[in-house]
Formats: structure tokens, C-alpha cells, sequence
């Protein structure tokens, strides 16, 4: 189309039925895929951390609690579903058992010492998910005594959560 000013000028159509106005949806990159369902990245933009804690975490990941150990030797490396587990990570000023950052997901193993602890728990896991971040909790003894229901258990939870 010429213009007055013999310019091209390109016509703006109105968009064709159906087709979205405000251009294509788009859908976070996909993580990782669990049984043909494709899990999709939710990251959160910053997490503070204080840096105190980072020794102390270091020394966590060295000693270990029986638990833990178990459910690190199924997700280390990648092993479930390629997705990257890190082990006590620092989160503002808790430490986490296990965080999916791709997910913005924590991993927690509870003992019998969180039953003394609850309004500490409690607000922890308030101060975590007001980061935007899920909690997933697991009791120490499911892990010792099924871990593989515990896997299956934690594979329907991002499923549910993530796809």
C-alpha cells in the first residue's frame, strides 16, 4: 500500500479468528519429562542466603543423617528424571535438606526432632513458601522404610505441581 507521501506502508489485519491477541502464550522451558509428561522450570529470581550458615551447611553434607543418605544415593547425579537435586542448602537463614532450583522446590526429611519443634517449623516453612517457593516433606522413617514408595510419592507431587 502506498501512502500519500509515496511511502510503502504495510496494512495491519485484524488477527485471524481464534489466533490470541495479545501474541502466543508461552510456557516456561521444560525441565525434565516424567513418564511422557513434560515438567516445566519454575525458578525463583533471587534467594537470599546468609553466609554464616554455609560452613555449617558444608559440615551437614559431610556427616549426614542415615535418611538423608538414602534419599541423596536416588537423586544424586541426576538419577530421578535428570532432575539436579542440591544437599543443605542455605536459604536466608534456614537450612534446607534438599532444593530443586529448577523447581524452586524443597525436599524436607523430618525426624523425631521436628516433633518437639513444630511453631519453628511452622514458621520456616511460611518464611520458604513467602520466597515462592513449594515444600515437600517426607518423615525420616518412610525413607528408611520404603523409599521407593517415596520416590513414586515425590515423582505424583511435581507432577501434580510442575506440568
Amino acid at each position: 500500500m502506498i501512502n500519500d507521501n509515496n511511502k510503502i506502508s504495510h496494512a495491519v489485519s485484524p488477527p485471524s479468528e481464534g489466533c490470541p491477541q495479545d501474541g502466543v502464550e508461552k510456557k516456561p522451558p521444560v525441565l525434565a519429562t516424567i513418564d511422557s509428561v513434560p515438567i516445566y522450570r519454575k525458578s525463583a529470581t533471587y534467594l537470599p542466603a546468609e553466609k554464616n550458615l554455609r560452613n555449617r551447611a558444608r559440615a551437614l553434607r559431610k556427616m549426614g543423617n542415615l535418611p538423608e543418605i538414602v534419599f541423596w544415593q536416588q537423586v544424586h547425579k541426576r538419577k530421578f528424571y535428570n532432575i539436579d537435586f542440591d544437599r543443605q542448602r542455605v536459604i536466608g537463614h534456614y537450612i534446607v535438606d534438599f532444593y530443586v532450583k529448577g523447581l524452586s522446590l524443597i525436599v524436607e526429611i523430618d525426624g523425631a526432632s521436628h516433633n518437639e519443634k513444630k511453631e519453628y517449623d511452622n514458621r520456616r516453612e511460611t518464611y520458604l513458601q513467602n520466597l515462592g517457593l513449594l515444600v515437600w516433606k517426607v518423615s525420616a522413617t518412610e525413607v528408611m522404610m520404603d523409599v521407593e514408595r517415596v520416590m513414586e510419592n515425590l515423582k505424583k507431587f511435581i507432577i501434580e505441581n510442575y506440568s
